[in-house]
């Protein structure tokens, strides 16, 4: 049977020196790997493009919603006020539309949001998506 470890050469060596010996090229490698991100990561430095959004700013479009909730507190459906007793009757059925599009202001207050969702519910909505947009 043949041992699969084949005996100590007889350098002259000591174990510990033997040992750093195969470590040396294991130090070379990660040392390249790490000058390799270094410099990688200087090359890349580029910043990332503008959303469509963040460059027409200046001429916001009306979001693509079912809903929007106004900082004031105002609801509109399809561009018309609609008063938050007649809501449910000014969407859309929940059958109809599975997930209705919900744009909120940045400054509504999560009890506002809160009070819509329950209402929302109530008129058998159980999937709503909330359009968000980042703040610049």
């Amino acid at each position: 049977m043949t041992e699969l470890v084949p005996p100590p050469q007889s350098s002259g060596k000591s174990l510990l020196d033997r040992v750093e010996d195969a470590l040396l090229p294991l130090i070379n490698l990660v040392f390249l790997l790490l000058m390799f991100f270094i410099v990688a990561g200087q090359l890349a430095d580029t910043p990332l493009p503008e959303l469509p959004a963040a460059a027409n700013a200046s001429d916001p479009a009306p979001p693509d919603a079912d809903l929007v909730l106004l900082a004031s507190g105002e609801l509109k459906v399809a561009g018309l006020t609609v008063a938050r007793d007649r809501l449910l009757q000014q969407l859309p059925s929940p059958d109809a539309s599975p997930t209705l599009r919900i744009a909120a202001a940045g400054s509504v207050t999560m009890a506002d949001l809160e009070e819509l969702l329950r209402t929302l519910e109530q008129g058998g909505f159980r999937d709503v998506i909330l359009l968000t947009e980042p703040q610049p």
